[in-house]
């Protein structure tokens, strides 16, 4: 056995949970996203996904997919930069920024990787960026690869914010880099506030949209349309894995940025281009969300109710401010087994633990979709309130 193997033959730790049979990951999925879904021989109701709008399976953008499969084929077979550039890829690119008041927008395959190339080379060794400590593991990812010195700040604390960007060498460039809507606990980031330091220390801001597209602001624009800062903040990213009901992701920003980053930007010039079809879904999905804003007001009349009752119940739900509801167990054996006992229910959630989260603040993670019904989400409700009492979770 070499050393490579030597080290990792005694990491056991996910066979501990196998053993007690709770392990919670990579359940099979036997047809469409939606509201309810085939899992182990049983339909259970989809409270773990992040198809905000509930586009996975509208048969508009699987047509669009479709069509765009017929006519460019399977893939591109090359990066953006050389012989993978699409005339859909430059149409979708041009739509997003025109979405997000922006001079222009990259399109990349991941959303994951948008973060981890962008922050990785948009700022050099005499520059700075400053995160929250609650960011997107895409953004920790992507400062650890910056040459930029790397600052935190408590979640959403904007006195130390502000004492982060007090360190700073006021002749450098200082980006924040923020979660519009934090993943896990689903508050927001105080962004009026942000940009009022911003301007104050002459920062540059970047926010993710990756919750908050879909979900927030005039069309869905995003959070930073939700607070009426999206001209002040300087770099947008989006994904299309939620509410896009695609895959891939996007930077949108004033085109001499986007410039740089289109001919520097290593996830972008070294990465495949994204698919024929997901690109044309993912504009598709766009062009639905536009076009139907009842659907984003279904999504928020489900999550105002699973909000009241999950406070009704006696949950512990956080500051959650979105469709992204938190249902605090704060401890990791507990969190495994209300998952297991949810899914036994007929109740698909996820469990959040380290690193996800500290290690106190363990939970299930309630998502909702446009696409739910009231009827739906009361039955998650009483399911998992049975389970959290029986387990003394709450009273």
């Amino acid at each position: 056995m070499g050393l490579l193997q030597e080290r990792y033959k005694n990491y056991r730790e996910p066979q501990r949970f196998m053993e007690a049979g709770v392990y919670p990951y990579f359940r099979e999925i036997t047809g469409k996203q939606g509201t309810e879904v085939q899992m182990a021989g049983h339909e259970v109701l989809m409270f773990g996904s992040n198809a905000y709008t509930g586009l996975t399976g509208d048969p508009r953008v699987e047509a669009a997919a479709k069509d765009a499969l017929d006519k460019y084929g399977s893939g591109c077979a090359g990066s953006r930069f050389l012989n993978g550039t699409l005339d859909i890829h430059v149409q979708l690119e041009k739509e997003l920024a025109e979405f997000e008041h922006k001079d222009e927008a990259l399109c990349f395959s991941t959303g994951f990787s948008v973060n981890a190339g962008v922050l990785s080379v948009v700022c050099g060794r005499e520059d700075y960026i400053i995160c929250d400590d609650r960011d997107h593991a895409s953004i920790v990812d992507g400062r650890r690869l910056s040459f930029a010195t790397c600052l935190k700040y408590k979640h959403n604390d904007m006195e130390d914010l502000e004492k982060q960007l007090q360190k700073c060498k006021p002749e450098s460039i200082k980006l924040i880099v923020v979660d519009g809507v934090f993943s896990m606990e689903g508050d927001l980031a105080n962004l009026p506030e942000i940009v009022r330091l911003k301007k104050k220390y002459n920062a540059s801001l970047m926010v993710d949209e990756a919750h908050g597209l879909g979900v927030f602001g005039k069309e869905g624009r995003g959070v930073c349309d939700h607070f009426g800062v999206i001209d002040d903040v300087d770099l947008i990213m989006g994904t299309f894995s939620k509410s896009l009901a695609s895959i891939g992701g996007f930077i949108a920003g004033d085109k001499d940025t986007i410039n740089y980053l289109r001919h520097t930007c290593r996830t972008y010039i070294f990465s495949a281009s994204n698919t024929p079809a997901a690109t044309a879904a993912a504009m598709e999905a766009l062009h639905i969300i536009r076009k139907e804003p009842e659907r984003i007001e279904n999504l928020w009349t489900v999550t105002k109710y699973a909000l009241k009752r999950f406070r009704e119940e006696g949950f512990e739900i956080g500051d959650t401010e979105s469709p992204i509801i938190p249902l605090y167990v704060r401890d990791v054996d507990k969190t495994f087994l209300v998952t297991k006992l949810a899914f036994d229910a007929g109740v698909f959630i996820n469990p959040v633990i380290p690193p996800a989260c500290a290690p106190q603040d363990t939970l299930v993670r309630f998502a909702l979709m446009a696409t739910h019904t009231v009827e739906q989400v009361e039955k998650g409700v009483q399911a998992l309130k049975k389970i959290f009492v029986e387990q003394n979770i709450i009273k």
